[in-house]
């Protein structure tokens, strides 16, 4: 069995070079003359980046001690060979495409997630712009049966960290598209604009964390067509970060609590986002639903739109 770090790289290391690269972005938009930062929203984002941290000195130790207790299950003895390092690599990015899928898809988890789409702005700021209650949730649980394979748990966090790392130069709007072949295969600025549009072609697609591939396997691809609009579909009216942190688990407490019924009040906390007991809000499938059943046969998916209707909260 090979030997292991039991200090994998920490996500703080790479701390001093996003802040290099946010502070080349916003000279850059200040010397053009362009709001791609606006202070508030930047010291908004900055802020829920530290708290980010902060809470992840404690529950990113929990998590990993987790996945050692199921790996003492493991159903294979994989090793450290470098083809197993490859099949991590894939198997954790497949692991990431299905917690990102699913905290778009359910409100239980869209409840942390919604953080990162808060902002209108779409820059190395908003990169930052992370949720305090993720591991607290049990996001971490996506990725379990990577130790019950065999992965040893220090494996999969280093693949965790190089996701999360490779996923902060991708908010940006100076970088427009990548050669055809890497579009294809990773997740790009391009793609990542998309998933933080709230415009309704937009909504709910490309949920992929270095790869795109997931997307295009399985159903959720959409590439960049025209301009997006960034934010929620209902736009939060706060820079305050305990507001931004906790905003979606209030107005979800909330609706369970108005609910009529156990149906109504289970849906609300494990049911997608913009769900209601009485039809006044709308999910994004049936938001999308809609725009294409307004549309002439020709025109339907061809472009996208600016939500009227309220779907988050």
């Amino acid at each position: 069995m090979p030997e292991f770090t039991t200090d994998p790289f920490p996500l703080e290391y790479a701390i001093p070079g996003f802040i290099v690269l946010l502070l080349l972005e916003l000279g850059v938009a200040i010397a053009e003359g362009r709001e791609r930062y606006t202070p508030k929203d930047t010291l908004g984002s900055l802020a829920m980046g530290i708290g980010n941290a902060l809470i992840r000195l404690v529950t990113k130790g929990l998590s990993i001690g987790v996945f050692f207790v199921i790996y003492e299950y493991r159903l294979f003895n994989l090793g450290g060979a470098w083809w197993v390092w490859v099949l991590c690599f894939f198997a954790e990015d497949l692991a990431y495409y299905g917690f990102h899928r699913s905290s778009h898809g359910v409100r239980y988890f869209w409840a942390s997630h919604v953080v990162h789409h808060s902002s209108q702005k779409y820059n190395f700021s908003t990169a930052l712009r992370q949720t305090w209650t993720g591991s607290l949730s049990g996001t971490f649980l996506f990725h379990a049966w990577l130790p019950l394979l065999g992965f040893h748990p220090i494996m999969v966090a280093i693949f965790q960290t190089f996701s999360l790392v490779y996923q902060f130069w991708i908010h940006t709007e100076y970088i427009r598209k990548l050669p055809a072949p890497l579009e294809y295969v990773l997740n790009t600025p391009s793609h990542h604009r998309v998933h933080h549009a709230s415009d309704v072609k937009y909504l709910d697609r490309n949920h992929g964390g270095v790869l795109i591939i997931w997307d295009r396997l399985l159903g959720t691809f959409q590439p960049e067509e025209e301009q997006p609009t960034y934010g929620l579909v209902t736009n939060i009216t706060t820079h305050n970060p305990l507001r931004i942190a906790t905003h979606e688990w209030s107005a979800m407490v909330r609706d369970i609590h108005s609910a009529p019924g156990w149906r109504a009040r289970l849906v609300y906390l494990f049911g997608p986002p913009g769900w209601s007991h009485d039809g006044s809000r709308r999910t994004s499938e049936q938001l999308r639903r809609e725009l294409n059943a307004r549309r002439p046969a020709s025109r339907k998916e061809s472009e996208p739109s600016s939500v009227d209707a309220v779907a988050e909260s």
